[in-house]
């Protein structure tokens, strides 16, 4: 297996410099950006009145200080969310306008205290607000339609208005600085037939699609498998876990794939047992290292800076 480093692998802002900010908000990004990241990653949620924003989860009990707003009690309630129930505050219950009256909290204060420092300053940005960004700063953007079969479900689909919105800011190409990511397939399948922009098929370690398409994520990951996401997606987003040894890596290569892992964090809860160290915080460049040294044409990171760094560190050892 060869396992020479892309030529420059591609390092993902994960919803911004989300280690550093409280993630999804503008500051988070332009910390990403003043660190080097080449891209930036929202996950896109809509409005009730249709607009597209960046929230993790269209619940915000745990990211916004709605729950502390009085006027905003009633509209707590509990939905089922592919397949889950889920309880708290959803966005798609709120108007663009109402949803900027509320500001965004750090949503891991345990491991990221710094970060509650944050807490109250930060509105949540739209779609359009994160592409004016994007294009004044140089650097490209990587949405994830978030639960597009629950939201086509309650007359709120995300895949037409995202193609429109990003080919209405002049991007709607395969060179354009652009990956629309998905966990799902049919939505990815559809958004294939509406834009040439680049797609990524997400895939974790467990489970499978919430739209029930392939049987589990394991299956998808196959040879075979990798094959037929190539028929429609550009690469493939794996959870970092299913890299093993490169054999996916060299799979997905052959079948013509991109592989993008995520997440890469530098608090010991997220790093494999060889990284952790004593304290809060592991040794994130060298999980970052091993995993390029596989092969991988990029990654997902909550801290862009060590990424960029280890990026080009990795690369000087193949000259």
């Amino acid at each position: 297996m060869d396992n020479r480093p892309a030529p420059r692998p591609i390092v993902i802002a994960h919803r911004g410099c989300s280690g550093e900010r409280p993630e999804h908000t503008l500051a988070a990004y332009e910390r990403a950006i003043d660190q080097g990241a080449d891209v930036i990653e929202p996950d896109l949620v809509p409005t009730r009145d249709g607009i597209l924003v960046a929230r993790h989860e269209n619940e915000i009990g745990g990211t916004t200080d709605v729950a502390g707003r009085a006027d905003f009690v009633a509209r707590r309630t509990t939905k089922t969310i592919d397949g889950q129930a889920v309880t708290g505050w959803f966005v798609e219950d709120f108007t663009l306008a109402e949803l900027k009256t509320l500001r965004a909290r750090e949503r891991l204060p345990e491991l990221r205290p710094a970060n509650t420092a944050f807490d109250g300053r930060f509105e949540i940005p739209t779609l359009a607000e994160i592409i004016a960004l994007a294009k004044a700063r140089g650097v490209g953007i990587y949405p994830e339609t978030k639960h597009p079969t629950y939201f086509a479900g309650i007359g709120l689909g995300t895949d037409v208005p995202l193609v429109a919105e990003l080919h209405a800011a002049g991007w709607s190409g395969p060179d354009d600085p652009v990956f629309i990511q998905s966990f799902e397939v049919d939505n990815l399948k559809r958004i294939a037939g509406l834009t040439r922009l680049r797609l990524i098929q997400l895939m974790d370690g467990h489970g499978g699609p919430a739209d029930g398409t392939v049987p589990s994520y394991a299956l998808m990951a196959t040879p075979g498998g990798l094959r037929a996401v190539a028929a429609y997606a550009y690469g493939i987003g794996p959870n970092k876990a299913q890299l093993g040894q490169g054999e996916l890596v060299r799979d997905a290569h052959a079948a013509g794939l991109r592989v993008h892992p995520w997440t890469f964090r530098v608090e010991n809860p997220f790093l494999p047992a060889p990284f952790r160290r004593d304290g809060a915080q592991g040794d994130l460049a060298g999980e970052i290292a091993a995993a390029l040294r596989l092969g991988i044409d990029g990654f997902f990171t909550d801290h862009p800076l060590i990424g960029v760094q280890t990026r080009d560190a990795v690369a000087k050892e193949f000259p």
